[in-house]
């Protein structure tokens, strides 16, 4: 394989080639060229001229070998350098990068936990909205409770304004968490009145028989209603002009919202007229 060979030969480093090689094969191939000369090699040089010819070679490839060598040992040594740099510069961006990973899962966890407080406070307040919402009549609400209906007498005697307005405070004081009268959500602002011969409830007339519909716990509305002075004053009005009624348990019914043009109020707040004198008392200046 002589390609082989020869790229061998290329690819040996030059200190090598001349190691291998010993001067007496450059003393033999030499002879044998002026050997192969016509003449027979008369008139050649004495030896020691060729040697020295040899010898002068030998050093300049030595030189060359050198050079060459001290210039590998320099690219090879600022490759060195320069590789241990930039593996210093990424070892200082790496811990750049995780000091940034840590401030930043610090921050994240602050982050959270302000998220959640925040969340916490939203949902707290859609509960209180919600409650007020029902107690105000400002929202449609959804509850167990009792159904009153009450009608005109027999005889032609009406029911008014007053009556209901006894039923109706009968059942806030009995505990009523929201309270409509035929379909008309009642709140601060509501008016049950005669207009006429009409009962009127948040501007709407109404017909009989006369449905109120209270919110709040079944089991107990009806006896705390007959307990109260106005729900007392409305049975024995009920029965002494002969006006048909009847009250019973309801387990789920719905109570629309007020009218807008009804439940429109500056500012609301959570609790009693009491405890809202109470709190204000404490909150005024001695």
């Amino acid at each position: 394989m002589p390609d082989t060979a020869v790229n061998e030969r290329v690819n040996t480093p030059l200190l090598t080639l001349i190691t291998q090689q010993s001067l007496d094969e450059d003393y033999q191939h030499v002879a044998e060229r002026r050997a192969a000369e016509p003449g027979g090699g008369a008139d050649r040089p004495r030896p020691h001229r060729a040697a020295a010819v040899v010898v002068g070679v030998f050093g300049l490839l030595v030189a060359v070998a050198a050079v060459q060598t001290s210039q590998g040992e320099d690219v090879r040594s600022a490759g060195r350098a320069t590789l241990i740099t930039q593996i210093d510069q990424g070892r200082e961006h790496l811990s750049h990068l995780q000091r940034e990973m840590v401030r930043l899962r610090e921050l994240n966890v602050g982050l959270q936990s302000r998220l959640d407080r925040v969340t916490a406070e939203q949902q707290a307040a859609a509960v209180r909205e919600q409650r007020l919402a029902a107690t105000t009549g400002f929202g449609a609400v959804t509850g167990p409770g009792i159904r009153v209906s009450v009608d005109d007498a027999p005889d032609g005697t009406l029911v008014t304004d007053r009556d209901l307005r006894l039923l109706v405070n009968g059942l806030w004081e009995s505990g009523a968490e929201a309270v409509s009268v035929g379909g008309q959500r009642l709140t601060a602002r509501s008016a049950i009145r005669n207009s006429g011969d009409a009962i009127r409830v948040n501007n709407r007339s109404l017909s009989p028989p006369y449905v109120v519909l209270a919110v709040g716990d079944e089991k107990t509305l009806q006896a705390d209603l007959m307990e109260t002075t106005t729900g007392l004053q409305f049975r024995d009005t009920a029965d002494a002009l002969g006006f048909p009624w009847s009250m019973e348990n309801v387990d789920s019914q719905y109570l629309p919202a007020a009218p807008a043009r009804v439940a429109r109020l500056r500012f609301a707040v959570e609790g009693t007229a009491e405890q809202n004198r109470n709190q204000h008392r404490k909150e005024a200046p001695q």
